[in-house]
């Protein structure tokens, strides 16, 4: 996609954080944005911001996990405003804590929310991409999918999951003949937008800023990549999972701190729930 000036860009959990933050450099890039998040009174908040900044805004509440929702979502978006041109399935939701120390029902709804939620929201929309001459689909997914994540088993599950969907989906596409529409998958590290307060850093980089993440994924996009990672340490990631054995990998997992990432991990609050667009608190 060589330009977003004009594209509508759908972003799910738009309202704050990684969400918000891709809103702002997408909408100077020209797009008209489309911000989703089941936070109503701040996703009002946010559209309000955007429009003050001269940037065009339609929103609308929206849970990623209930498909009926999300299928009337749709109908309303595509009434008022025509198909979109790009999907980013970015609203997620962390809960840490070791496995059994975790209700199961926080279980089911990080799965719900960070796996299930871009299946059901793809489910409706990709038939809108596939129909629009250019189109994207982004998928935000973690260096959590690249490694297992003790104090967040589920978080890592999902973004595993979330992975093997995208490349999926970007695979089926090619295998269709729909080469106009171009799938991202971004990995990055912590960021601060408030679901990982106190989650450590890998050594040797640092905490990103939603804005950090944002800016890489529009450049991702307009580069038609297949894959955003950041940091560095992310782009590496991939190629020592394949090369290493289980135990080595493990090893050096451990030595940049991956097993370690979530054990001072606070979020918003201990034991409250931590979401992109599920949480009634601003990040």
């Amino acid at each position: 996609m060589r330009t977003l000036e004009d594209k509508r860009v759908l972003i799910t959990g738009g309202a704050s954080g990684i969400g918000y933050a891709m809103a702002q450099h997408f909408g100077a890039q020209g797009a008209r944005l489309v911000l989703t998040d089941i936070n109503e009174p701040l996703l009002t908040q946010a559209a309000t911001r955007l429009r003050d900044a001269g940037r065009e805004v339609a929103e609308y509440r929206l849970d990623v996990t209930d498909p009926q929702d999300v299928a009337r979502g749709r109908d309303r978006i595509n009434a008022d405003g025509g198909p979109i041109d790009v999907l980013v399935n970015n609203a997620g939701t962390v809960f840490g804590g070791y496995f059994l120390d975790v209700p199961l029902e926080r279980h089911l709804t990080t799965l719900g929310v960070n796996l299930l939620g871009p299946v059901i929201v793809t489910h409706a929309f990709l038939p809108d991409l596939i129909a629009r001459p250019d189109a994207h689909l982004v998928t935000i997914a973690s260096l959590a999918g690249y490694g297992g994540a003790p104090g967040g088993s589920t978080y890592g599950a999902s973004k595993w999951g979330v992975i093997g969907f995208s490349e999926s989906i970007e695979m089926e596409l090619a295998k269709q003949g729909h080469t106009h529409v171009h799938v991202t998958t971004v990995c990055p590290g912590v960021v601060s937008t408030g679901l990982f307060d106190g989650a450590r850093p890998l050594r040797l980089t640092s905490i990103l800023t939603p804005d950090d993440v944002a800016e890489a994924v529009v450049r991702g996009v307009l580069h038609d990549r297949g894959y955003v990672r950041t940091p560095w340490l992310v782009k590496v990631a991939p190629v020592l999972r394949g090369v290493l054995p289980h135990r080595a990998f493990n090893a050096v997992h451990g030595f940049f701190g991956g097993a370690s990432t979530m054990d001072t991990w606070t979020g918003r609050g201990t034991g409250r729930a931590e979401t992109t667009d599920y949480n009634p608190t601003s990040v």
